[in-house]
């Protein structure tokens, strides 16, 4: 039987570089990958579509689907909507309704970029991170939240920080699992120091990490985590974070390894499906004039290959396209450097084409 792959392109620039993705799907398929897409409206594009960013039909493609590929949600024209119908509902409507409570999100530094890292070359050369965000509880989802009335007037916006023992135990014991498949170093970031609800989380994550004894287990507060990624990012292997924390670290991560366009995720849920994408933005101001870099969506199926589909050579043969490709001096905008030659998002995707047929 088939695998089912959902592809929602979403808005802006998620249109463009999704595209590009879907051409590597194609060659793989023709070449052994037993896949079946369809691809569906989110974002503003499920709003334009059906009134609402997450449109049933769409969420019923997903749910029945064995992973789902994302480009990106979001768009200027869509901001004045009222709150639960902007694009950004949709992504946090999927992320909850498929239970994709752990996100992955390497920060990887490919040697060919080492100069387009906003750090010394030094400092970043070799840099290899995996932040697991804990994705469907945290602030982003506590209740009660919203905007209110006080008794003199103002207004005043509140949102509830929450997490139980059991959101903190299972995503701690991915970040664990993933450490025993790397160098069996995991930092545990919080604010224990100020928040209660960070106690609890260290507290639980020392718990499990009784299970690992092969697993070297730090902690960091958050503010320290951010300064110490800047200073010296290469002490970390692992890095195991709250929603929020995770969501900040993540991007600053990005920044090292010389652009945000670079770096895919994967969002799974307790049985390995899940939602890949790249962990930029939607872009407007670049949308529809082909300079947007592809490839970190084009890695982004390479890790769907990894971890739901199990095929760990295909997604092998995708990494090392890519960095073929980057020796051969290629670059969108947001990567260029001296000496190197300037391509488009069509461009670069037909030139990691070009490395996996050869």
């Amino acid at each position: 039987m088939s695998n089912k792959l959902a592809i929602l392109p979403g808005d802006g620039i998620g249109i463009e570089i999704v595209a590009e993705a879907v051409k590597v799907l194609n060659h793989l398929k023709a070449n052994g990958l037993d896949i079946e897409m369809t691809e569906a409206p989110v974002g503003g594009a499920g709003y334009d579509a059906a009134g609402k960013p997450l449109p049933d039909e769409t969420l019923a493609l997903v749910k029945q689907s064995d992973a789902v590929l994302l480009g990106a949600v979001g768009g200027p024209q869509y901001e004045e909507l009222p709150r639960e119908l902007r694009p950004e509902r949709g992504l946090l409507g999927l992320r909850s309704e498929l239970g994709l409570f752990a996100n992955l999100r390497p920060a990887i530094l490919y040697p060919q970029l080492a100069e387009a890292s906003s750090l010394k070359a030094d400092v970043v050369a070799g840099l290899d991170i995996m932040i697991v965000r804990e994705l469907t509880g945290g602030i982003y989802f506590g209740q009660p939240r919203g905007i209110r009335d006080k008794d003199n007037g103002e207004r005043e916006g509140f949102n509830t920080l929450v997490y139980s023992e059991s959101e903190v135990d299972r995503i701690a014991r991915v970040a664990f699992d993933i450490a025993m498949k790397r160098g069996r170093r995991l930092c545990s970031v919080d604010k224990a120091n100020v928040l209660e609800v960070s106690e609890l989380w260290r507290e639980v994550v020392t718990r499990a990490g009784s299970d690992y004894p092969e697993v070297e287990l730090s902690h960091m507060y958050v503010d320290n985590a951010a300064m110490q990624l800047v200073k010296w990012p290469k002490q970390f292997d692992v890095m195991v974070t709250k929603n929020m924390f995770g969501d900040i670290l993540s991007d600053a991560a990005a920044m090292l390894t010389g652009s945000i366009g670079m770096l895919p995720s994967a969002s799974l849920d307790a049985d390995g499906k899940g939602m890949y994408e790249p962990i930029h933005g939607s872009a407007p101001d670049i949308a529809g004039q082909g300079v947007a870099n592809p490839l970190a969506t084009i890695l982004s199926v390479a890790m769907m290959l990894r971890y739901t589909f199990d095929r760990a050579s295909m997604a092998d043969a995708i990494e090392a396209a890519v960095g073929r490709v980057l020796d051969r001096g290629l670059r969108t905008p947001d990567i260029m450097a001296e000496g190197c030659e300037q391509v488009g998002t069509v461009e670069m995707g037909e030139a990691v084409l070009t490395e996996l047929a050869a």
